[in-house]
């Protein structure tokens, strides 16, 4: 976090605090819901998922370093609940209305973060 000392890095995200970077083979999955067309027999077409996954995550963050080639987190810090948050945005500008219900990263198999979207009250 550029909003940190050297020493609050390290105390904060222990071995992920590397000042020449590290990486990660991040898993994503995307659940969607709604209404189940009666003729196809799904709520999206799995193909059009695909794209829109292809889009929305993999051409921005396939083999990139989050922090120096991904616009978004030269302000953001590069936590795997900020990964989801982009994960989300992105896809719910290409999925029709309301179909996105959740997206969960697997940073390792012991951390994962589940995001659903802000909440409204």
């Amino acid at each position: 976090s550029k909003s940190l000392s050297d020493e609050e890095n390290l105390k904060l995200f222990g071995k992920c605090n590397n000042p020449n970077g590290h990486g990660h083979n991040y898993k994503v999955i995307v659940t969607v819901r709604g209404e189940i067309d009666p003729v196809s027999g799904m709520v999206i077409n799995l193909t059009d998922l695909k794209e829109y996954m292809q889009e929305a995550i993999m051409e921005p963050l396939d083999h990139k370093n989050l922090d120096k080639d991904v616009p978004y987190f030269a302000e953001v810090v590069s936590t795997t609940e900020n990964v989801a948050v982009f994960i989300w945005e992105n896809l719910k500008k290409l999925l029709p209305t309301g179909t996105l219900y959740k997206v969960k990263v697997y940073e390792t198999d012991q951390n994962v973060v589940v995001y659903k979207g802000e909440e409204t009250i």
